[in-house]
């Protein structure tokens, strides 16, 4: 008989269990490395290096001064800047601002991944986009809209809609003596000039004895309704233009004709429109021998658009414009900021830009946590946020700004409004 040697078999036990133990450490590093690669995967736009966060403008054709404006804006915010380590990529993709190429460029973006959707131009790109995003999870900030966009998910609202803005020209002009039914409108037939119309309406809603007026817009928002191109005009104190045309006279005889029928007749014409053709309205009312004073939105006005159209066809005054942005001398930190940044490229749209791109900025940093999407709309509704000077505030709802300003065009610039100013030409 031969004698077992035991230690053989403790020795190959133990070579056993090195080799079991190093391919379980094997294993298990790995499968560490699979869950982080993973993580990194289940949220798009997101790596260990970079944030990818996409963008949707007019680049090219009627609408590119937005466009272009706010993609200077973004670019000057972004530019340079980390979030908890990594870079940010802005991935831009031109749309011309037609709704069935944005769903497509969206696709396009989403198959490549990106984190979220940040400053897109356009409010009925906007509202076809919308289930897209939701779809997909992809929260939206500054969006450049009437406002009018459904706000119930992930979509945070820099600027203040449409019809706020017209609210504030309402205000202002009957406490200069304007009478309601002498505030009319020119509008373009889609969502802009809805959310244009539903101004009106709310800034009316105030003043006594307006139900008449009142009943007649709804009577236009009622056939918007129906479709992007109906027929609208002859019905109450608002002159339409068929969208992506420079079709005038119709609008110009609806006002005419409300002048007829209500005896009153339009001291001032708030208009929501395109830069080109509200430039061209305002020269053929005048060219008519019309009193008429005119009102534009912060998106007709478009930065310098509208005055240097006016300026080429000689009108120089009675014309107001809304922003929502602070004026360009303004000493806060932000223009500061931004007047170093954009240098001449700084206007209202551009200064937007900027201000929507220093917003992602300060939410994402706000994060308590990892880089997600859930995190990051989180964090935009747990508190306030300072940009230098401009309060910005979600922990309310999905509008985050209120802020409303007036300029007077004054030969070839815009002069902070005044009162006393705007009833001198009512009166002009």
């Amino acid at each position: 008989m031969h004698a077992h040697d035991n230690s053989k078999d403790v020795t190959g036990a133990i070579i056993g269990w090195r080799r079991l133990r190093d391919g379980m450490a094997l294993g298990l590093l790995l499968g560490l490395s699979t869950v982080l690669s993973l993580s990194w995967a289940e949220e798009p736009g997101v790596t260990d290096k970079t944030i990818r966060i996409g963008s949707i403008l007019p680049l090219e054709g009627d609408y590119m001064v937005y466009g272009l404006a706010m993609k200077q804006g973004m670019d000057a915010a972004l530019a340079g800047q980390m979030i908890q380590g990594r870079t940010v990529e802005l991935n831009v993709l031109n749309n011309f601002n037609e709704p069935i190429t944005t769903i497509e460029v969206a696709r396009t973006l989403i198959d490549q991944g990106v984190f979220m959707m940040l400053g897109n131009v356009g409010t009925l790109a906007s509202l076809k986009l919308m289930p897209v995003l939701a779809a997909n999870k992809l929260p939206a900030l500054g969006f450049y809209t009437s406002g009018q966009i459904q706000t119930d998910g992930d979509m945070l609202n820099f600027r203040p809609g449409h019809a706020q803005e017209i609210n504030t020209l309402v205000t202002m002009a009957t406490d200069a003596g304007v009478k309601p039914a002498q505030i009319c409108l020119f509008v373009q037939n889609d969502a802009d000039g809805l959310a244009g119309i539903d101004g009106l309406k709310t800034g009316l809603k105030k003043l006594p004895n307006t139900q008449d007026i009142s009943e007649k817009l709804d009577q236009n928002m009622e056939v918007m309704m129906g479709g992007i191109n109906p027929a609208l005009n002859n019905v109450g104190p608002v002159g339409f233009y068929p969208r992506g045309t420079v079709r005038l006279r119709e609008g110009y005889q609806s006002l005419k004709n409300w002048e007829n029928t209500s005896k009153s007749p339009c001291r001032l014409v708030i208009m929501v429109a395109t830069p080109k053709v509200a430039a061209d309205f305002i020269a053929y009312a005048l060219y008519k021998n019309e009193s008429w004073s005119f009102a534009a939105i912060s998106s007709t006005a478009a930065g310098d658009a509208l005055k240097n159209l006016l300026l080429k066809n000689d009108v120089h005054h009675k014309v107001i414009v809304t922003q929502v942005v602070p004026a360009l001398d303004s000493p806060l930190p932000l223009l500061a900021d931004a007047r170093k940044a954009l240098g001449p490229q700084l206007n209202p749209v551009s200064l937007e830009g900027f201000i929507v791109g220093r917003l992602f900025l300060a939410i994402a940093r706000s994060i308590n946590g990892a880089m997600t999407r859930v995190n990051f709309v989180e964090a935009a509704h747990r508190q306030a946020f300072d940009l230098g000077g401009l309060k910005i505030d979600f922990t309310k709802g999905n509008s985050g700004s209120g802020l409303v300003l007036l300029d007077l065009l004054n030969d070839d610039k815009y002069e902070t409004f005044s009162l006393e100013a705007f009833k001198k030409m009512l009166h002009d």
